[in-house]
């Protein structure tokens, strides 16, 4: 392996490594405060538009970047809870689509300051980590000129 291809992959696995630390936390967060997982949430996140707009079930699955089947196990469940409601496409009829119902939309937006301490205490607990902090620090950086 060249010396390239061996910082690139280092470079990988701290990215992996960070993102692992953040999810784990913001996993744990979500599950004590609201019973939810971080997929949950994030599909919450695509649905609970105000406007109560449907999303086909193939688009959210590559938003959420999960497979089609784990998307319809994911959906399923929150669908049992009455967080979510599927419809047929108001384009052709044959497509399924789902979007939030009153109540997920409720709960997405309590969960969203929970969601957000625990990244933000991920990150600052991640910054004091010599090898991630340079991360970290780019990351910033990128959220300034977004």
């Amino acid at each position: 392996m060249s010396r390239a291809d061996d910082s690139r992959a280092q470079g990988w696995r701290t990215l992996a490594a960070l993102n692992a630390r953040i999810e784990d936390r913001i996993e744990r967060a979500l599950q004590d405060a609201h019973g939810l997982s971080v997929n949950e949430f994030c599909a919450l996140h695509h649905l609970a538009d105000p406007a109560g707009r449907h999303i086909r079930m193939q688009e959210l699955a590559g938003k959420l970047v999960l497979s089609q089947s784990a998307t319809t196990r994911l959906v399923a469940r929150l669908e049992k809870r009455g967080l979510i409601t599927r419809v047929l496409s108001e384009e052709d009829r044959r497509g399924v689509c789902a979007a939030a119902t009153e109540a997920g939309r409720r709960l997405y937006g309590e969960a969203i300051p929970t969601h957000n301490k625990a990244l933000d205490e991920a990150l600052r607990e991640a910054a004091e980590l010599p090898e991630l902090a340079p991360l970290v620090d780019a990351l910033e950086k990128l959220n300034v000129m977004i």
